[in-house]
C-alpha cells in the first residue's frame, strides 16, 4: 500500500508522518485499488488516525456507513454516496470511527495520467474540492466508474503489464472526468482563469521562498495589478492575501502535526527569524503560534497547574 518516507537529513523529531506510494510487488504501475476493510487490515496499528501527508492521490468512494475525516483542518463527513479525494501534499487524518464506514479506496501516483493532458491537469489540480456528493445519474455514473476500475484492477492480471496499465489509465480518466463534471460538490467550485491558474500553481510551488506578489508577477510575465484582479475575481481575496493564506496553511500544518519549534518553522517558511514569523501568524490567526498549537492539543492529566 504505502510506506513511511525516510527522515529528512535534519532528523527532526515529531514531524508530520509522510506516506510515500509503495504498491505491493506485481501490481500495475501507478495505481492500486482496495476496499476500506483491506486498508484498515493492512495499516499498522494507529496509523490511520495519525495526521499524515501523502505524496499520492487517495480517493475514497463510500458505499455504506458513516465516519469523520479531516483534511487540512476541515472536517468532512463520509457517508454513503460521497467521494473524498485527498491530493498529494495535503494533511489528512481518519477519525476514530473509521471502522464504521465501507467503500473503495483508489491510490494513484502523480504522473499516472499522461502528462500535459487535460485530464491529468484536472486530477493534479491541488485546488479541486475534497468532497463530492453526486446525486441521481451523476452518482450512478461515478460509482459505476469506481466499480469498473476495481474490477479491471482485480481481474487484469492475465493481460500484458503495459496493456493492463493502459486499461486502468483509461478507466481512471473516466472517473476523474465524471467527478470533475458532477453537479453536487460539497464545498466551493474550483476557480478558473489563466492568470490565476498560473499564479496559484506558482504559489503552491514557491510560497516558502517567495511572498511578494511582484516576484510572482515578474516570473509569470504579468503585472502585479493583473494578478491581484484575477485572484480577487477567482477567490474574493487579493493576490497578497492569497499568498499569505497559503503560508498560514503550512504554518498551521507544522504547528498542529509536528514538534518543530517556531524558529524552525520560521526558517522553513522563509522568515528571517521567529519574531517576524510570530508577528505574521498572530496578525492573521489572532493568537501566537504557541497558543495555536496548545489549542489543538489536550490538556495534561489533572487539569491546569499553577506556577
Amino acid at each position: 500500500m504505502v510506506r513511511k518516507r525516510h527522515d529528512d537529513p535534519d532528523g527532526e523529531p515529531g514531524e508530520i508522518l509522510d506516506l510515500a506510494y509503495d504498491p505491493p510487488p506485481g501490481t500495475p504501475a501507478g495505481l492500486e485499488v482496495m476496499t476500506l476493510a483491506e486498508l484498515r487490515e493492512r495499516a499498522l496499528d494507529g496509523l490511520l488516525t495519525r495526521p499524515q501527508r501523502l505524496d499520492f492521490h487517495q480517493i475514497i468512494a463510500v458505499d455504506s456507513g458513516a465516519a469523520s475525516h479531516v483534511v487540512d483542518f476541515t472536517a468532512h463527513s463520509l457517508a454513503a454516496g460521497r467521494v473524498l479525494w485527498v491530493r498529494p501534499g495535503q494533511v489528512q487524518q481518519f477519525g476514530d470511527d473509521v471502522t464504521g464506514v465501507e467503500g473503495t479506496v483508489v491510490l494513484v501516483e502523480p504522473g499516472f495520467l499522461p502528462p500535459g493532458s487535460s485530464v491529468a491537469a484536472t486530477a493534479d489540480d491541488p485546488f479541486r474540492p475534497v468532497l463530492w456528493r453526486p446525486e441521481g445519474g451523476d452518482r450512478e455514473a461515478v460509482f459505476c466508474a469506481v466499480r469498473h476500475l476495481a474490477t479491471d484492477y482485480r481481474t487484469g492480471a492475465g493481460l500484458p503489464a503495459g496493456v493492463h496499465t493502459d486499461v486502468l489509465r483509461h478507466l481512471f480518466s473516466v472517473l476523474v472526468l465524471r467527478l470533475a463534471h458532477t453537479a453536487a460538490v460539497v464545498g466551493p467550485p474550483p476557480a478558473a482563469g489563466d492568470a490565476f491558474s498560473r499564479f496559484r500553481a506558482a504559489v503552491e510551488r514557491d510560497f516558502a521562498t517567495h511572498r511578494r506578489v511582484a516576484d510572482y508577477a515578474r516570473a509569470l510575465g504579468y503585472s502585479s495589478r493583473t494578478l491581484s484582479r484575477a485572484t480577487l475575481a477567482a477567490t474574493g481575496a487579493g493576490a497578497k492575501e492569497f499568498v499569505d493564506q497559503r503560508v498560514m496553511l503550512e504554518a498551521k500544518r507544522l504547528l498542529a502535526h509536528s514538534e518543530l519549534s517556531a524558529a524552525r518553522i520560521a526558517g522553513r517558511l522563509g522568515f528571517d527569524d521567529a519574531a517576524n514569523f510570530s508577528k505574521f501568524f498572530q496578525h492573521r490567526a489572532g493568537l501566537a503560534p504557541g497558543a495555536f498549537r496548545a489549542s489543538l492539543r489536550p490538556a495534561p492529566p489533572g487539569g491546569p497547574h499553577c506556577a
